[in-house]
């Protein structure tokens, strides 16, 4: 597979490329992560992601003049509950109040993923479902306090200590709760090869 360029800082999403054994290194610049309100949530996503990627692209000219050889891969993970987006928490106690609304619910965890490459763009978004059991406020507070999720949508990992002991159920892709619905991304990227 060809090196990319992952426009995001995420650990996950750099784990998850690792795993693939994708190579790629990491340029990202802060973005407007604003939006549309008449967008639906996988638009919003997307929107967003789109974004960073073009970002990436006009800030970097190397990137600029390399586009045609090397993809930049940008996604954007959201959570939405009834409708609601909920992005990350501004501090503890809205991370606290996020997970207690989360409790007991399904919600969908929404991620759009954008690739720019050889002046084309692939686009699509990923959706899981995904369940919480009733949680306690001893819980929330326990992982809050000790896991610390302000950089996450929805306050909350799936792969850290509330996703072992508070999620009931997962329909859909587990890698894009955290992040980055990678095998799509394989595929999309496999296509561009040919």
């Amino acid at each position: 597979m060809q090196k990319i360029i992952l426009a995001s800082q995420s650990p996950r999403r750099k784990q998850l490329l690792a795993w693939a054994e994708i190579p790629f290194e990491v340029k990202s610049s802060e973005t407007d992560e604003s939006y549309p309100v008449n967008l639906f949530p996988e638009e919003v996503a997307i929107h967003i992601a789109r974004n960073k990627a073009l970002t990436v692209l006009q800030a970097d000219e190397s990137a600029n003049i390399a586009m045609a050889e090397t993809p930049i891969l940008a996604a954007d993970t959201i959570v939405v509950l009834n409708n609601e987006i909920i992005g990350k928490p501004f501090n503890r106690g809205d991370a606290i109040n996020i997970l207690q609304k989360l409790s007991g619910k399904k919600h969908l965890v929404i991620t759009g993923v954008v690739i720019l490459f050889n002046k084309a763009e692939v686009v699509f978004a990923d959706t899981t479902e995904v369940e919480f059991h009733e949680l306690t406020n001893e819980q929330i507070e326990f992982y809050v306090d000790n896991y610390k999720p302000f950089d996450k949508a929805g306050a909350y990992a799936i792969q850290e200590w509330i996703g072992v002991v508070g999620i009931k159920s997962v329909n859909g892709d587990f890698y894009n709760v955290m992040g980055l619905p990678i095998s799509r991304v394989l595929i999309e990227l496999k296509k561009m090869e040919k």
